[in-house]
């Protein structure tokens, strides 16, 4: 966090100017709602040419971390492909975007050169059997009684929902919140089927001892169950609550990756890997804690960048279970922020928290509310916490030092300058 800035700060500039000035930096960014816009379709996305050359003048101090993956038919390569006049410019110029997908088992260099450490052959052929199944299983569930589409109507759908990701396939509904928008009680009946569809699939892979693989995302969620199983955020009518259900490999974490990143980070910066040159996200501890005690035993304080945060999924919802009203929070991107949080407290190194409210794309999320957030610019006693609601609340204890409001196309452009600025210092 910057000393003496108070969270939630719309201090941009103070934020490029710190940061271009740091010696060893980390960036290490999601990427839907962050550098492009939230779509209900994904293979409708586009990245800009100028963010995709930028994060190439931050190589080795920009990494990426996503659910989504970097190949196949809606991998982000292809995305970055487009950006560009010949299909094979990003590969020849390493332009590809370097870091982790499918939740941190997926990596890539700046040249495409992608390997899966630590999956399986026999994991890899049981998720590739998902997508057929997903298809099969959303089309008759569409056809039957309440729901009673039309051929015509269902084949869009279906095509739009189930992607075909190689290590994280994925039922990714926004399209039908949108098909039902005016029938909320259908559309959550809809999220409640296809929590039973991965519970089936779950049962699937134990019969085929697989049992220990795999797990299933929800995104957003509220969070974790005693059991560690992600709770499913129902759709409240305004917000469409969780519209992907990923079924990962276990392990494929983001919090897990941010130290997979670190490591290769100190290779490429020492020449050193301090976990070991075949560390990977199977590998490591998924425990907050033990995580931080892994990076404090092995990561050299001497050389530890200082790491900014950046997402735009964390959620934050008052419920009742069990007669108690408890407060979830939950959201894709938590975990790893709360790690990088964690070890710049750690170690020093004044980590930076970043939010962008990804509210203004084509799905319905909680955004932030930037006039209440400017009048808190000019009067730092003006509690944050309405300007927040189903982001944060009172007693987080993740703190989000600097947020977007104008999403990614607020976000591109700063990026873009510290790019520019962070080289030219290089020089």
């Amino acid at each position: 966090m910057i000393k003496n800035c108070p969270t939630f700060s719309l201090d941009h500039n103070r934020l490029l100017d710190a940061l271009a000035a740091t010696d060893r930096l980390l960036i290490i960014q999601d990427l839907d709602g962050v550098c492009m816009g939230l779509v209900r379709d994904p293979l409708t996305r586009a990245v800009e040419r100028r963010y995709v050359q930028a994060a190439r003048q931050l190589a080795g101090h920009f990494f990426v971390l996503t659910n989504g993956e970097h190949i196949g038919r809606r991998g982000v390569n292809g995305i970055v492909d487009n950006a560009f006049d010949t299909p094979a410019q990003a590969r020849e110029q390493g332009l590809y975007l370097p870091g982790l997908a499918a939740g941190g088992v997926q990596l890539q260099d700046r040249y495409g050169r992608v390997t899966h450490p630590g999956v399986s052959e026999a994991e890899l052929a049981f998720l590739q059997t998902i997508p057929g199944k997903a298809e099969r299983f959303l089309g008759e569930l569409l056809a039957a009684p309440p729901y009673a589409l039309g051929a015509s109507a269902i084949a869009p759908l279906v095509g739009a929902s189930v992607l075909d990701n190689l290590a994280s396939p994925t039922v990714n509904i926004n399209s039908l919140y949108r098909h039902f928008s005016d029938q909320p009680a259908l559309y959550r009946q809809l999220q409640h089927a296809l929590e039973g569809f991965m519970a089936q699939l779950q049962q699937q892979a134990s019969a085929c001892q697989l049992q220990e693989s795999f797990f299933v995302h929800y995104a957003p969620n509220l969070g974790s169950d005693p059991q560690c199983r992600e709770r499913l955020k129902y759709s409240s009518g305004e917000n469409a609550g969780t519209t992907d259900f990923q079924f990962m490999l276990k392990g494929a974490i983001k919090e897990v990756g941010v130290l997979v990143i670190l490591n290769h980070y100190y290779h490429q910066h020492t020449g050193h890997y301090p976990l070991g040159e075949d560390f990977n996200a199977r590998q490591a501890p998924r425990d907050q804690r033990a995580l931080l005690q892994l990076a404090r035993e092995h990561f050299d304080p001497a050389q530890m960048p200082r790491i900014v945060g950046v997402g735009d999924t964390i959620t934050s919802t008052t419920s009742t279970l069990d007669g108690q009203t408890q407060q979830l929070r939950g959201g894709s991107d938590r975990g790893f922020l709360t790690l990088v949080q964690a070890l710049g407290e750690a170690f020093a190194t004044d980590n930076t928290v970043v939010y962008i409210d990804s509210s203004g794309g084509e799905v319905a999320r909680p955004g932030l509310d930037a006039a209440h957030l400017q009048r808190r610019a000019s009067d730092p006693n003006l509690a944050p916490w309405p300007a927040v609601e189903g982001i944060s609340d009172p007693a987080d204890p993740l703190r989000l030092d600097v947020v977007f409001t104008g999403g990614h196309a607020q976000y591109v452009p700063f990026f873009c300058t510290l790019a520019e600025r962070y080289a030219r210092r290089r020089q």
